[in-house]
């Protein structure tokens, strides 16, 4: 059974950083393109980052290309955010998930990822 675990939320001031982890367990993780997508209160859930199964490639949203870096510790079957320059629109539960697993290309839309965490919060305040 797959497992995602996240971790790492909290409450930050504007123009601070948090770095979140995910734990996967339940997989073979090398397999499987990660991505990381948060969803804010009253509005979809949307796409923050992704890497590919190597790490060697990674994808943002505009809206956090910069300040944001996708990792991942394929020993430790782990993927990290790390959030820096935080602004309160960043504001909004975060959500590491799966895709299908051997795939090529990492994805951006949240319907070819199978398998999600639970999720953690991130609050940004101003």
């Amino acid at each position: 059974q797959v497992q995602l675990v996240e971790s790492g939320g909290g409450l930050v001031q504007a123009g601070g950083s948090l770095r979140l982890s995910c734990a996967a367990s339940g997989l073979t993780f090398s397999a499987y393109n990660m991505g990381w997508f948060r969803q804010a209160p009253g509005k979809e859930r949307e796409f923050v980052a992704a890497i590919r199964r190597s790490g060697r490639i990674t994808r943002y949203a505009d809206s956090v290309k910069g300040r944001f870096t996708i990792s991942r510790d394929n020993a430790k079957n782990t993927v990290y955010l790390q959030m820096n320059s935080l602004k309160p629109e960043d504001t909004a539960v975060y959500y590491c998930a799966a895709d299908s697993g051997y795939r090529d290309s990492t994805s951006s839309y949240y319907s070819d990822y199978p398998y999600w965490g639970q999720g953690t919060q991130v609050t940004v305040s101003s």
